[in-house]
């Protein structure tokens, strides 16, 4: 069997190579840290030589997952790149698409960014969209499509190959720049650990290749925390790893409800917050309402006790980023007008 694995050294695809340690896969990714990678900037550059002839499964895991891409910036980043990788392929090319559960579900009317993004949150979302359609309709062969939530550390390690996406709101707690915490406390926040969403990756590309196109839902389902329970759980595990150095604990950030914080608040954030703190509001803007949905998803594949997830990712990511975990929050100041 031959497999191709694109952005294998990216949150997902570190995960899912590892899986796929004891078969013989062939690992891509626009840097390669070693020869064991084949470096190809997708979507940019012709594939390599080493990529040509019959792949028998190819994984998509290549992506930009940032939620501040612009339209043409978001197309370029993932649009582009899916269609060198569908030409590798062709009607006996089992692909497997890693595409985000954010998709679907159902989005508040405060959540959207207008017509650039046709009803999504971002270009992210917009463009993990677009990709699901160009799959569904250009893919001759057979097809599994992979959800996840967003995504944190390895459920026994919390272990993970970059933060980002749901360790901004780490950084921005122990800064003291998450003044305050934006959306409904009883909203649904869905996460999933890296290595589960990596086994259903590696499970799907090692079985069968379905006979009509399949979809994978990552998430907890009813079983997700709400937006005030994954305050708790952040907070509270956070304030247990700075009590073993003597820091004091992390001041709980209230909860403003979307409309009066965009209504209200938010103009007087826009005039007098500096520069760096409003920078924060608008990337803590984009995260709230990925941590406040009307309704859970609905899983194929059920996360369970997310919470112990999240707090086992926390401490992971305190171990690893001692200093800020440990800093001394600084709060919010007005300019002089």
């Amino acid at each position: 069997m031959r497999i191709l694995v694109t952005g294998a050294t990216g949150v997902v695809g570190t995960e899912v190579s590892a899986r796929l340690a004891a078969v013989r896969h062939t690992r891509v990714a626009r840097r390669a840290p070693d020869a064991s990678v084949v470096r190809w900037d997708i979507g940019s550059a012709p594939p390599p030589a080493a990529l040509s002839g019959h792949w028998d499964v190819i994984v998509h895991a290549a992506a930009s997952t940032r939620w501040t891409l612009g339209r043409e910036e978001a197309f370029a980043a993932n649009v582009g790149p899916l269609r060198a990788v569908l030409a590798l392929a062709d009607r006996d090319t089992h692909l497997v698409h890693l595409s985000t559960a954010y998709v679907g579900g159902v989005r508040a009317p405060e959540d959207l960014r207008g017509a650039e993004f046709e009803g999504f949150r971002n270009g992210y979302e917009w463009s993990k969209a677009v990709c699901e359609d160009i799959v569904a309709r250009e893919h001759p062969g057979p097809l599994t499509v992979i959800r996840p939530p967003l995504i944190v550390g390895r459920r026994d390690t919390g272990a993970i190959a970059r933060f980002s996406g749901p360790y901004t709101l780490l950084q921005a707690l122990v800064s003291g720049l998450a003044a305050v915490v934006v959306g409904d406390p009883g909203g649904w926040a869905e996460i999933g650990p890296v290595d589960e969403v990596a086994a259903a990756v590696a499970d799907a590309a090692l079985s069968e290749p379905p006979s009509a196109p399949r979809t994978e839902v990552i998430a907890a389902g009813a079983g997700s925390l709400r937006l005030g329970e994954l305050l708790d759980v952040v907070c509270g595990t956070l304030d247990e790893c700075r009590a073993v150095h003597g820091a004091a604990p992390v001041p709980r950030p209230p909860v403003v409800a979307t409309e009066t914080w965009n209504r209200f608040f938010l103009p007087l954030a826009e005039r007098y917050l500096s520069p760096f703190q409003h920078q924060a509001v608008r990337l803590l803007a984009m995260f709230q309402s990925y941590t406040s949905m009307a309704a859970p998803f609905e899983p194929t594949r059920t996360v369970r006790d997310p919470a112990a997830v999240m707090a086992t990712a926390v401490r992971h990511w305190a171990a690893r980023r001692p200093r800020l975990a440990l800093a001394r929050p600084t709060p919010w100041t007005l300019l002089a007008g």
